[in-house]
Formats: C-alpha cells, structure tokens, sequence
C-alpha cells in the first residue's frame, strides 16, 4: 500500500525544502495543500482518516508546515481535534523546520557537554527556533533565559513556551552586541537563533568569557550570528569554548526530518512535536 503525506502549509504554496525532505523520508507520494488554517481543514483531515481500514491507516500522515510557527500551532490542534477513536493519522509538526533545527543544534549540544543545571541564553530567542530550543533545554534541565531587542516581545516568548509546554524562562531585553554580551556574561551555553545575516555577539563578547562552554549558532548567512565562529564547525573547539555551527548541525537536522518522516508511517496514532522530534535527535546525534 502507498504511503501517502499530505503536506498541510499555512503559507500558499506548499514549502519545495519540506516536499523533497518528505520523498527522502520514505513518502511514496506528497500532497501539498497551500492557505491550511483551522477553518477550512477539517474536509482535509477527514478525507485521511475516514478512508483507510484501521490496519491501514499507518500509510497515510500529515505533515504541518509554513513559515509561521504560531499559525502551524493552531493548525496543528485543529488537525488534531478532528480525531477521535482509532479514527486518526500520525501527524508532525515542523513550520519553517522550527522543531527539527533546533532538536538537532540541542542535541549536538549536549554530545559535548552536559546543560543541566547550566544557565542558557537563547539569543535573539523570540522565533520559532529560538522558542523550540528553549524549551527543550529547559526539559533537560538548563536555567534559559532569552533575549530580543524589544522586552515585550522576549517576554511574550517566554508566556508562549509557558503556556505551551510548561517551562519556564527569563526575559531580558539586550538592544545591541554589548548588551547581549553582557547578558552571557554568567552564562554556560549559548544558542544564537537570529535572523539570517544578523552578527549577534563580535569575537570578544564570548571569547574572554571564562564561564561558557558551549555555542551553538543557527545562522548560516554571513555575516554569522557569534563572530569568530564557522557555519561548518562541529564541535570545534574555540578559545576554550566547544562550539556548533548551522551546517555543522545541520546534517543532523535533515537526518531527523527524513526520520521523523519515515516514524509517521510506522503508526497511526503517533504526535510529532518538539518533544518528540528532539527525543529523536537525542537518539541520532
């Protein structure tokens, strides 16, 4: 039986980067369905999990993307809302691949060093990878805290992954290079989740700091957000401190989309979240 994905975007074409990753994944055909929100999905659920035997539900699953974290969140419930009993498909979550970016710079992390009980600063940490990031060192223990350029929007992150998944973070509003070094100055790891081409720390931000230990820089785009880092580092060791670049990353990152792609057909009732896409990376790095 064919293992159909049915690509659910918020955006109004189905993302081209999600589609090949998903064929790569082991689907045997992608559909795509672009301008997915909450109030028109319902036809679309019920066409995946009123179709199939139960046995053979497992062949079909829906995959939430987009470029809007917080409108893949509600999608996401709403996809969900619409199961009940057996009658249900595996679903995953990863808008602007939010879930699996971060899952996988956490966990190359933590193959360097332990974050538990270590204070973490999440910069520029209001996006989707910031906020995932967070919230899954937080579940292994770290103390985060995260910054932006603006409080209320550092402050309404930290409500976010309260309400979300039950963590807690710090707020602090660093308006510039200076004020975010000074806000790592007490910190153990750092996880730079800027905009593409945004320098967040220059070289001496974090270089004469004695208490970090471990980097990770999510940017790939020049200039880089950690100056005196390389995108292809991987777990390269820099004045004292063990640092990870995006595509020193992110050849897991890709490893875990297509896996948590290929897990969807495994099963019928399965959720894919930042918790369970983490774990998974957890168990790839």
């Amino acid at each position: 039986m064919k293992k159909l994905l049915f690509q659910l975007d918020t955006d109004a074409h189905p993302a081209v980067f999600d589609t090949v990753v998903a064929y790569d994944g082991g689907a045997d055909h992608v559909i795509g369905h672009g301008n997915c929100t909450p109030d028109n999905v319902t036809p679309l659920v019920e066409g995946a999990i009123f179709t199939r035997a139960p046995k053979e539900k497992k062949h079909t699953a829906l995959f939430i993307g987009g470029s809007d974290m917080m409108a893949g969140e509600a999608l996401f419930k709403a996809v969900q809302e619409n199961f009940f009993a057996d009658f249900r498909v595996s679903v995953m979550l990863d808008s602007n691949g939010s879930n699996t970016t971060a899952a996988a710079g956490v966990a190359k992390l933590m193959t360097s060093g332990a974050i538990a009980g270590k204070k973490a600063v999440i910069l520029a940490g209001t996006g989707p990878v910031g906020q995932r990031a967070a919230v899954m060192m937080a579940k292994e223990g770290a103390e985060i805290t995260i910054t932006s350029r603006e409080m209320a929007r550092a402050e309404q992150a930290c409500k976010n992954i309260k309400a979300g998944f039950d963590v807690d973070a710090t707020p602090v509003e660093a308006t510039d290079n200076d004020a975010r070094g000074k806000a790592i100055e007490d910190a153990q790891v750092v996880f730079a989740a800027g905009a593409a081409g945004i320098e967040l720390l220059e070289p001496h931000h974090w270089q004469d700091n004695a208490n970090l230990e471990l980097i990770a820089d999510a940017n790939a785009t020049p200039p880089l957000g950690v100056g005196g880092t390389e995108m292809f580092d991987r777990g390269e060791e820099r004045s004292g401190k063990i640092i990870w670049g995006a595509i020193g990353f992110g050849t897991l990152k890709l490893a875990v989309h297509r896996a948590s792609i290929e897990k969807l057909f495994e099963r019928n009732d399965q959720v894919f979240d930042a918790e369970e896409i983490f774990a998974l990376a957890r168990d790839m790095a």
